[in-house]
């Protein structure tokens, strides 16, 4: 629900094969809403470049045509430059859990979605929080977030966790000020992510849910964890890495923060209202 006195701008496009959404909370009777638009755009064209640079279903992304041999590395685009070197990074972070070179060429897509969301809502987003009666500013990239609030605001995110195991339902709440919420599993795409260690696809996981300082990493431990599986909790401490939760495939959760696992709640007696997980005002 928006308080009295503010008002919510949302904008959605088709970007990086999925929908996208940016949100902008301001005061009512804002002036700045030419300067809110422009923005926008701006996020939403440059999600549209980097789509075009690293798409795997277009042939002539810089992304395709390294693979077909037909330019070289020092040619393309020098965000493919930046982007090989983080994945270098999350491949030794994550001991090899995260690996852009799997299918024998390298192919960072399921790193360069969070990557280019939060560097995008960072460059054109985020200074909006500078402008006059502007309290928060968020963007969803196909259930994926990076959320700022001003200094001075008192506004709150508040994201839901959808259930895999239960149509309609949340497995958590969490509040969120400034930082990135991320979500990876099997439950709605199947089983589509592999484990480059077995080259096999990994079936324990329903869902993975990380609150991180950024999207980038977010959205590399939810894969992560969905790969790590529900019983390794080992990487939870990782720098940047706030809290989550893990759904199992049979519906078993286990939730985190700062780095330490929290006690489980019975969803079967939890009064109807309560929620079994929430990040602590601020986190």
């Amino acid at each position: 629900m928006i308080p009295a006195g503010q008002g919510r701008t949302v904008r959605t496009a088709g970007v990086m094969g999925t929908v996208a959404s940016i949100h902008v909370i301001a005061a009512d009777g804002s002036r700045e809403h030419r300067a809110v638009l422009a923005a926008i755009d701006a996020c939403f064209d440059e999600l549209r470049d980097v789509e075009r640079v690293f798409s795997t279903f277009r042939d002539d992304s810089d992304i395709c045509r390294l693979r077909d041999g037909l330019i070289e590395a020092d040619e393309a685009d020098a965000r493919v430059a930046v982007v090989r070197a983080a994945c270098v990074d999350a491949k030794d972070s994550t001991g090899g859990r995260f690996d852009a070179w799997r299918r024998g060429w390298f192919d960072p897509t399921g790193y360069v979605k969070g990557w280019a969301t939060e560097h995008a809502a960072r460059s054109m987003l985020a200074p909006l929080l500078g402008r006059a009666g502007i309290d928060a500013v968020g963007i969803n990239v196909g259930g994926d977030m990076q959320l700022f609030t001003a200094a001075e605001s008192a506004w709150l995110w508040h994201v839901g966790v959808a259930d895999p195991t239960r149509c309609g339902e949340v497995s958590a709440t969490m509040e969120v000020r400034n930082g990135a919420v991320a979500t990876s599993g099997t439950a709605e795409r199947g089983a589509h992510i592999i484990d480059p260690h077995t080259n096999a696809p990994v079936l324990g996981v329903a869902s993975a849910t990380v609150v991180a300082d950024g999207l980038e990493l977010a959205d590399l431990w939810a894969t992560t964890a969905v790969i790590a599986g529900f019983d390794d909790l080992s990487w939870i401490a990782s720098p940047g890495v706030r809290s989550g939760l893990v759904v199992s495939s049979d519906g078993r959760v286990r939730r985190w923060a700062n780095g330490l696992e929290l006690t489980a709640s019975d969803r079967s007696t939890a009064a109807p209202d309560a929620l079994p997980f929430a990040v602590r005002r601020g986190a």
